[in-house]
């Protein structure tokens, strides 16, 4: 016990020490009391008195807009729910900037689509907006435009859109408040005792996933926030699930408090900011089947895709898009990647060793198909 309490010190003490940049997520169920922000903004400002860049992710729109109309239960059909974040963004918006100027801040809104982000170009532009408002002091607040988002377009809900703007904006932690207090170990389908970090996510430990969302006002869950952290280990960011029924739990864990349940990055590198848009929002356009020798080279020994390997290709891409890198053999996925030729140039190279390229093309190309710098694994 001693030796486990030893090591969960050092985690938070390790997490705090390195964090600069805060994303702080926070669940539709505590905003159901609009009247409870003020005391967001106070913690939101200590941190921002201190020097930390603050990114908030606010869910709540919803239910706002369920509140002004008297909905007691969240609606399945999708122009509802749209209409209903509709009425409540605006509402949502204006308690928060009425709440920051009581501490001498302002806010600034950044509504996202899946769409939007994917697209490398307005990738780059959201993410230069958000640095800006940084810049300028201003606490940037960030939801999924729910108004014109479809299903087959959304980020899922806002845990994934949480850590995923984590990774893009390469914040060192992440902070999701939510109404239970972390992660609780399971027995005989009770509930037990926190569990205060995680260093690993264990098949156990995704089995004691259990809902902690009221489904009539809000999605997600402990499994949700489970995936969520999954992203954010890989990515390399340090991520807390903790109670937010009192937004104090926010400067307890800055005062390295054993609160909520810490989860431990993978990695002691941040992932590339690159490689988290490659990874996780980028679009596929086709896929590019390669022989077991390319297979090893990439996943084993680090190295660029080469038209020697590949075997064959699928879907019509154009140079820059990002496609599937598919073992031959398995079937399966073993990297996705940015490509430096066409499908109709790509298919011409199958097999053909680089310095053949100018013969086929007419022209001295890239000698790599897609260079290992522009390629992630998985």
């Amino acid at each position: 016990m001693e030796n486990l309490q030893r090591k969960n010190l050092f985690y938070r003490e390790e997490a705090i020490k390195n964090t600069k940049r805060v994303l702080i997520k926070v669940g539709t169920r505590l905003l159901t009391d609009i009247s409870r922000i003020p005391k967001l903004m106070e913690q939101i400002y200590n941190l921002k008195k201190k020097g930390y860049q603050v990114i908030l992710v606010s869910s709540g729109a919803v239910g706002i807009g369920m509140r002004v109309l008297n909905l007691t239960k969240r609606p399945s059909q999708l122009s509802k729910v749209q209409a209903l974040a509709s009425i409540g963004q605006g509402k949502l918006m204006k308690q928060y900037e009425k709440a920051a100027q009581c501490f001498g801040f302002h806010t600034g809104q950044l509504l996202l689509t899946m769409t939007g982000v994917s697209d490398r170009g307005r990738h780059l532009n959201m993410l230069n907006c958000l640095n800006s408002l940084l810049e300028m002091n201003v606490l940037p607040i960030v939801n999924e435009n729910d108004s014109v988002s479809v299903k087959e377009l959304t980020f899922g809900d806002n845990d994934q859109l949480a850590v995923l703007v984590s990774a893009m904006t390469r914040c060192d932690t992440t902070i999701f408040l939510t109404t239970v207090d972390g992660l609780r170990r399971i027995e005989n389908s009770k509930l037990k005792d926190r569990i205060p970090y995680i260093t690993e996510l264990t098949t156990e430990i995704k089995e004691m996933a259990m809902g902690t969302d009221d489904t009539q006002n809000s999605i997600g869950g402990m499994e949700s926030k489970l995936k969520a952290a999954e992203i954010s280990m890989t990515t390399g960011n340090y991520l807390f699930i903790a109670d937010g029924k009192n937004f104090n739990t926010i400067d307890k864990i800055f005062n390295i408090e054993d609160t909520g349940t810490l989860f431990i990055p993978q990695r002691k590198n941040k992932m590339p900011s690159r490689k988290s848009w490659l990874s996780f929002f980028s679009k596929v356009n086709g896929q590019v089947f390669i022989d077991d020798g390319a297979v090893k080279a990439v996943t084993e020994r680090g190295k660029s895709l080469l038209p020697s390997g590949i075997i064959s290709i699928k879907g019509e891409f154009k140079r820059g898009d990002t496609v599937e890198i598919i073992s031959a053999g398995s079937r399966k996925r073993v990297a996705k990647g940015l490509i430096n030729y066409d499908s109709s140039k790509a298919s011409k190279l199958c097999g053909l060793n680089s310095s053949k390229i100018k013969v086929v093309l007419g022209y001295n190309g890239d000698d790599e198909l897609i260079h290992r710098d522009n390629l992630v694994l998985g």
